[in-house]
């Protein structure tokens, strides 16, 4: 069945429609400090969070936990945790790609840590949440929280949309984010917030075409972009030599063999960013070996 056709869903359609204006108001109320002052702590967004998920979601305020093992919002229901929140201060996000990934990179540490398969960022103006699978994030929802209009797509973050499997058309891909450059921070050790670095590459963990869990970066491989989000033009082609022929005479045989798909996926995405896929003109073979590939995965 749709999952449009579910009476939790209709439910849910109604609700939202009904409570967007008052979430939106107190969201408003929440940020006069900022017009006030110049700027809003990171409470207010984590508040602003909190108020979504409540009000326009449907969530019981019990089931939204703060500060669980460093996390800083756990929703949960019946003690079975299902979605981990980074925040960040308002406008610390929106809409800066890199921003938005190094909040990943951390969401994504404390989710591998408690075993939650879905991660969200948000600084009370941006929302975006993605599931952890096979060694990548794939998209769950996007929305501006500004918008007046309510967004039917936070359908897959209510209490009875948020255990199935994402499907469908996403509203606002993650790439509408413009990139922007980042000052690299070294690990000290020192607290659950310094990023962590690949020890070769120097790199956080969404650089990676695999990462098996964020915490570990011995499991990440085939590093493809750079650390502010752009796609790095000179690791991109090693890293599908790696998979498809080899690199330097070695094939990467440590990531597991249905993770492919989704990392041809990835590193083919990147490809189309950089306009190297046959589709787009002349191109080098590597990646005609690679869309050969997509094409027989996709068609399998």
């Amino acid at each position: 069945m749709p999952y449009r056709d579910l009476a939790s869903y209709k439910r849910f359609e109604t609700h939202l429609a009904t409570n967007w204006p008052t979430f939106t108001a107190k969201r408003s109320e929440r940020l006069r400090q900022q017009g006030r002052f110049g700027e809003a702590s990171e409470r207010v967004a984590e508040n602003i969070v909190e108020d979504l998920f409540t009000i326009a979601l449907g969530w019981n305020l019990g089931d939204i936990n703060n500060q669980v093992d460093y996390a800083d919002i756990v929703v949960t229901r019946l003690g079975i945790k299902y979605c981990i929140v980074e925040t960040k201060r308002p406008g610390a996000l929106a809409w800066n790609r890199a921003a938005v990934h190094s909040a990943l990179e951390q969401a994504r540490r404390y989710a591998d840590k408690q075993k939650v398969a879905c991660i969200a960022v948000s600084d009370g103006v941006m929302f975006y949440a993605a599931n952890i699978e096979k060694g990548g994030l794939h998209d769950r929802v996007f929305v501006s929280l500004e918008s007046k209009e309510p967004h039917n797509d936070l359908w897959w973050l209510s209490e009875h949309g948020v255990y199935r499997p994402r499907i469908g058309p996403q509203d606002e891909p993650l790439t509408l984010l413009k990139s922007a450059s980042v000052t690299r921070v070294a690990r000290t050790g020192e607290g659950s917030n310094a990023p962590l670095l690949h020890p070769k590459y120097c790199l956080p963990a969404q650089c990676f075409a695999y990462v098996g869990d964020a915490n570990r970066p011995a499991s990440w491989k085939l590093p493809f972009m750079l650390e502010d989000g752009s796609i790095d033009a000179r690791r991109l082609p090693k890293a599908i030599q790696a998979i498809l022929s080899n690199y330097r005479g070695a094939k990467v045989r440590s990531v597991p063999e249905n993770a492919i798909p989704d990392v041809l996926r990835r590193l083919a995405s990147a490809a189309e960013q950089l306009g190297r896929m046959p589709h787009q003109g002349e191109t080098a073979k590597v990646y005609e070996m690679l869309a050969q590939a997509l094409w027989q995965v996709e068609n399998s």
